[in-house]
């Protein structure tokens, strides 16, 4: 274990949603306790046996709580819900990172070490991509990315999709509680336009992705009409927001805010 994961961390944790990964959330969340403490899972309703397995290992790693919910609610609501008990319990920022393997838990401390140096800003990854990424989902991110930036007038999300991110809590439970969106599939991109609305800039670090294939225990959720669709309506209500807000969007970039 690092020397960042010995010693618990009274304002930073990292918080993972979790929802039917399979055997691969073991060693997800094994990787983020090496690097980080304390790392808090939510277990959006799963069914696939990991809420016990994942209980049972937080019975023996006091730096490990595991949240279980009963039902599925949703990325976005189950992030929510372990936003409310880190607040509560006086935690300031949390790096989210998804139990499927995918994101790098080895850059954890630099994220986190750049929130500390920028506490108001928001830290996002941007993807680096290897051979293992689908040509159709690298090519329909540029397309999520580029609404984004337009509904932010170009305040510089580096990417819209990519879930490994530090957030300065209060204000994104702030944006979440303020409407009903944001609690599925939309919660990753609706949380950076949003943010970036009540002035929390961005800054963007590269980080790679690994799509791990079916027989190195991948397990994806994706639907590509379903969450294409979700999509599609979330950047339609986004853009009208972003017409309303134009003039204040406008004035601070002009302002240099």
């Amino acid at each position: 274990m690092t020397e960042s994961a010995a010693a618990p961390s009274t304002t930073h944790l990292v918080l993972i949603p979790s929802y039917n990964p399979g055997e691969q959330v073991y060693a997800t969340v094994r990787a983020a306790r090496a690097w980080w403490n304390p790392v808090w899972v939510v277990v959006d309703g799963s069914r696939d046996g990991t809420a016990e397995g994942l209980l049972a290992m937080a019975a023996e790693d006091p730096g490990l709580r595991v949240e279980v919910l009963p039902e599925n609610r949703g990325k976005g609501a189950a992030v929510l819900h372990g936003l409310d008990l880190a607040a509560a319990a006086g935690f300031t920022h949390a790096l989210t990172m998804d139990s499927d393997g995918q994101h790098p838990a080895d850059l954890i401390p630099a994220f986190m070490a750049r929130s500390r140096e920028t506490p108001g800003a928001m830290v996002l990854g941007v993807p680096v991509f290897d051979a293992s990424a689908p040509a159709l989902r690298v090519k329909g991110r540029k397309v999520s990315n580029w609404w984004a930036n337009l509904e932010t007038l170009w305040m510089g999300i580096g990417d819209s999709l990519y879930g490994f991110r530090v957030y300065p809590i209060d204000p994104l439970r702030a944006v979440m509680r303020g409407q009903r969106w944001m609690r599925r599939f939309d919660f990753d991109p609706e949380a950076v336009v949003r943010l970036a609305w009540r002035g929390v800039p961005p800054v963007n670090l590269p980080a790679p992705v690994k799509y791990l294939r079916p027989e190195e225990g991948g397990v994806s959720h994706f639907n590509y009409l379903r969450d294409n669709t979700l999509l599609t309506w979330m950047h339609t209500r986004l853009f009208i927001g972003f017409v309303l807000r134009l003039p204040l969007l406008a004035a601070r970039r002009l302002s240099g805010r």
